[in-house]
């Protein structure tokens, strides 16, 4: 699982080089505790990045870098993952966050036609805000928490399959030790 994350995230140099990270972060950037692949930090960076994915607002990579340095998690897990929510999938996935922050307010929901332009911004955002946000907190929560516990499962997964190998890998040794040991101890009798 380690290799799989040191393969498939982006390079540290790629962070650390980045203007707008730097000019916000600067030295937080160097804690070595953001760069770390364990269990907690990948668990925490994908509970950070997959929670920020559902903010409806921009500037999700900053958040998700400001908070993986707060809570000392995988800085690049946690801002690559916010890339769960992109131009594809923004409209389905922030129309059921409006869908279940309206049901779980209990007001009806109204027919919206997407037009990121700024009357529909002013006017049709107006009206949907709060069944939207308290939707989008609620899907990031249960998102994070999902993501968190699907991690911390499938590295302790890994570490018993390891273990397995490992005892496996001694007890075939050990029988290999005794048989050489039984094949030597007959030919010294013969």
């Amino acid at each position: 699982m380690k290799k799989f994350f040191k393969h498939s995230l982006p390079h540290i140099s790629l962070f650390k080089s980045h203007p707008n990270l730097n000019k916000f972060f600067g030295k937080l950037l160097h804690d070595p505790n953001l760069w770390h692949l364990n269990r907690h930090s990948l668990a925490g960076g994908m509970a950070v990045g997959l929670f920020v994915a559902f903010v409806p607002f921009p500037g999700q990579m900053l958040l998700a870098a400001g908070l993986a340095i707060l809570f000392s998690v995988n800085l690049p897990l946690s801002v690559s993952l916010v890339w769960v929510t992109n131009p594809i999938t923004i409209p389905p996935a922030f129309y059921l966050a409006y869908k279940l922050g309206a049901m779980l307010l209990g007001l009806p929901t109204q027919a919206i036609e997407l037009d990121f332009s700024p009357e529909w911004v002013f006017h049709t955002l107006a009206n949907i805000w709060q069944p939207l946000l308290l939707g989008c907190f609620v899907l990031g929560a249960i998102s994070a928490l999902i993501g968190y516990w699907l991690v911390i499962f499938l590295w302790r997964l890994q570490v018993t399959r390891l273990w397995q190998i490992r005892r496996a890998n001694r007890l075939l040794k050990a029988q290999k030790r005794k048989l050489a040991a039984s094949l030597k101890k007959n030919l010294n009798s013969c």
